[in-house]
């Protein structure tokens, strides 16, 4: 099993949406590389700690390479937004990919420049390593499955339609 990083603007609609990508094992949703050790969702929201909303997401390599996971996620967000996703406007909104090693560095790399070269414009996507992860409180863990009409930026029918992608059409 290996673990990415994934920010892509409220973390409830992205999590739940990684959940249904056939290889994924499991999510966790959470704060990112801020400032704040341990933060609240409150001090996320409204004291500038410097955190994305990020899912953390284990993976099972062998079914699902971290590329085609990339292209996925890529799928559900606006690269080229900054500190915005859908309704969601601020910093800790803002998109990003945090890697443990630099082998998934260089995977990263190498998919967000296909995806620039594919949008034609700079992206607004952070890519680097994960200096810290912080678990976001239990009722946001799983959000949308306890709150089935919960807000959600990404769009239900992606969500829907992920569980019967063809990975080798990624």
């Amino acid at each position: 099993m290996k673990t990415i990083y994934l920010a892509g603007g409220c973390y409830w609609g992205v999590e739940k949406y990684m959940q249904n990508i056939p290889g994924v094992r499991e999510t966790e949703v959470g704060f990112a590389n801020g400032d704040t050790e341990n933060p609240t969702y409150q001090q996320v929201r409204y004291e500038n700690t410097g955190h994305a909303e990020t899912v953390r997401i284990v993976y099972d390599e062998a079914v699902l390479p971290l590329d085609k996971l990339l292209r996925l996620f890529f799928r559900i967000i606006d690269p080229v937004s900054v500190d915005r996703q859908g309704e969601d406007v601020g910093h800790q909104y803002r998109t990003g990919v945090y890697h443990e090693n630099d082998a998934d560095a260089a995977v990263v790399a190498a998919e967000l420049a296909a995806l620039e070269a594919k949008v034609g414009q700079p992206l607004a996507v952070e890519a680097c390593p994960l200096r810290h992860f912080y678990p976001a409180e239990e009722y946001h863990q799983k959000y949308l499955d306890k709150n089935p009409g919960g807000y959600c930026h990404v769009p239900w029918a992606a969500i829907r339609a992920v569980k019967d992608v063809r990975l080798e059409d990624v």
